[in-house]
């Protein structure tokens, strides 16, 4: 890409209506024996303790008062047969939230990264890696949170609240109703702090999302910022950074902390007033000293669900805010997809057209335009020309990587969005300027060119790409460690092992993009041999900066503003002393002055 697509979030404004929320609890449905399981036992807990403070109650009224032992040992019996009951289901539920949890993570994260494989080009062009990561990571841990413990926290409380409220009806039905009151009251407080919360909270996690970028592109760059001296001007920018998520996340606390106090205010009032009521009522006889007893733990017992209730609330509207981010990435549609009647042409082979076409990244900024190339089966076509000229978006478009805008490719005379994704990509061989390589060990990098490859099969391709000789050098040889990205291996070590990697699969096309502008001499003409045993009898496509890397190739195309300026051989595009004479001049110049300093020369006159 010729410039870089600047990344905007998508803005979560919208109000909450419960879709996002239902949504996330159906990531539990796939697990439903569990999740019943969880629900049953966390009820019949919350429905034990409340039972527990009505047998205080019997204790107190049928055994205490009246002095009748035997009536008091039975009722303790009960309690304590019970309590043993509890501890099972305690142990029950705890095991079952904590296995459901996991699993969700596990299901969403294999959701999100499988769905990431199918995105096209164009999504990774535009979202940072730290943003996708997020998702991957914190967003889920809320979210299973949620289904879980958040979850477990209110089926906990309702049931609290419904069996508390059950046995004060019980007891005396009009104290009950005073209590009743409090509980509208605590809702419409929930609901003027709703939509402050969770504005605050989606906030918090698209900071979240941008300092997580920032910390990804300074550790994986942190060869450049050292070299440039760049620490002080990113320390900045990270500070500036990190002190909007601290707003937002002090804007958010103070509200979450201001709900709680208002519920306890609230809680506390009903408290009073049931309290002063209960206690006319005991010296009229009306409640007994058992009833009394009881009668106050309930509220106890009911108010503190209450206010745990408002805490997972707010803890709800941060879940809602990561989960709103986790469906924004699942739901993304690729921009490029099969049809549904896409077939597998069992191979690559044929010649290749580029058919009138257009393309752009970026609207009113086109890469290619009326682009026209025909390349016959097994022909070795070089494109050469300036950066962001459309050499790389050729073969990316090849690749079906993107889309033309407009016209056709056509591969073996078939346009080639009739063939399926997969029997495309299987049939590519592509080594790149600055090869990816992933952690792991170098044969079972090699091995990634074709998965059932054997152990024979994969040295021979290192030999065909002249990496056997310096693999074998190694102390473990084909079982040396790469290191992540292949950090323990030079330039050039890396880009044989790639182009190893790329013998192994065997394409029908094959890709060299710059694969040789970052290699010594005496590597790129390893690299030089292995493209030559690769190349034959292949249609291939080489992108060089190198043009001595390009001499031998059938056609040389050269590559300006997205059109073609010249087409021929290396002999052909020499003797018209054009573009390419100029380009190919040059770099011989350049290249026979460093020579000369090498050795200490002087240049001679030209």
């Amino acid at each position: 890409m010729s410039e870089t697509i600047h990344f905007e979030e998508e803005e979560f404004t919208t109000q909450f209506n419960g879709r996002t929320l239902i949504r996330i609890l159906a990531q539990a449905k796939p697990h439903w024996k569990l999740t019943a399981v969880f629900l049953i036992t966390i009820a019949l807990v919350s429905a034990l303790d409340s039972y527990f403070t009505f047998l205080s109650k019997r204790m107190i009224d049928e055994g205490i008062v009246p002095r009748n032992g035997e009536r008091l040992l039975n009722i303790a019996v009960q309690y304590g047969g019970l309590i043993i009951l509890q501890a099972l289901l305690v142990f029950g539920f705890i095991y079952a939230a904590g296995i459901l949890g996991e699993r969700v993570q596990y299901d969403l994260r294999k959701k999100q990264f499988n769905h990431l494989q199918t995105l096209s080009f164009s999504y990774y062009d535009r979202t940072p890696v730290g943003w996708i990561m997020s998702r991957l990571t914190s967003d889920v841990e809320r979210m299973g949170w949620l289904v879980s413990w958040g979850v477990l926290d209110v089926i906990w409380a309702l049931a609290n609240i419904l069996t508390a409220l059950y046995f004060m009806a019980i007891i005396n039905w009009r104290l009950m109703l005073i209590v009743l009151v409090a509980i509208p009251v605590l809702v419409v407080v929930a609901a003027q702090f709703k939509k402050h919360i969770l504005v605050e909270f989606r906030l918090v996690r698209k900071l979240n999302s941008r300092i997580t970028g920032a910390f990804n592109e300074n550790i994986t760059g942190v060869r450049v910022v050292k070299a440039l001296g760049r620490e002080q001007a990113n320390l900045a920018e990270f500070e500036e950074l990190s002190e909007d998520r601290y707003a937002a996340g002090y804007r958010a606390a103070w509200l979450s902390a201001l709900f709680l106090p208002a519920v306890q205010i609230i809680s506390a009032l009903a408290v009073g007033a049931v309290v002063v009521v209960g206690g006319v009522e005991a010296e009229y006889g009306a409640m007994t000293i058992g009833g009394i007893q009881a009668f106050i733990s309930y509220i106890t017992f009911m108010m503190w669900p209450i206010q745990d209730l408002a805490r997972v609330y707010a803890e709800t509207q941060h879940a809602i805010a990561s989960a709103e981010r986790v469906f924004s990435l699942i739901d993304a549609v690729p921009e490029i997809q099969d049809r549904s009647d896409a077939v597998d042409p069992g191979s690559l082979r044929g010649d290749i057209e580029f058919i009138d076409v257009d393309f752009y990244y970026e609207e009113d900024k086109p890469v290619l335009q009326d682009f026209n190339l025909v390349v016959r089966e097994g022909e070795t076509i070089a494109l050469v020309g300036p950066t962001g000229g459309g050499k790389s978006t050729i073969v990316n478009l090849l690749c079906r990587f993107y889309e033309p805008r407009k016209g056709m490719i056509r591969i073996g005379g078939r346009d080639y969005r009739e063939l399926s994704l997969h029997s495309i990509h299987s049939r590519l061989g592509i080594v790149l300027q600055t090869p990816h390589l992933f952690s792991g060990t170098i044969r079972e990098n090699i091995r990634y060119g074709r998965l059932d490859a054997s152990d024979e099969e994969v040295e021979e391709a290192a030999k065909l790409a002249g990496a056997h000789e310096f693999i074998t050098a190694l102390e473990k040889g084909y079982d040396e460690e790469v290191g992540e990205g292949g950090v323990m291996l030079s330039v050039g070590q890396k880009q044989l092992v790639s182009l190893a990697r790329a013998v192994l699969a065997d394409p029908d096309i094959f890709i060299m993009d710059e694969a040789t502008s970052s290699v010594d001499t005496l590597t790129e003409a390893l690299i030089q041999r292995g493209m030559e045993r690769m190349l034959s009898g292949r249609t291939s496509f080489v992108i060089a900066h190198r043009l001595s890397t390009i001499k031998r190739a059938d056609r040389i195309v050269v590559i300006q503003d997205g059109r073609i300026e010249e087409m021929g051989t290396h002999a052909e595009l020499i003797r018209k002393r054009g573009h390419y004479y100029r380009l190919y001049s040059r770099q011989f110049r350049e290249e026979r002055a460093r020579q000369y300093d090498l050795l200490g020369l002087e240049p001679a006159a030209t």
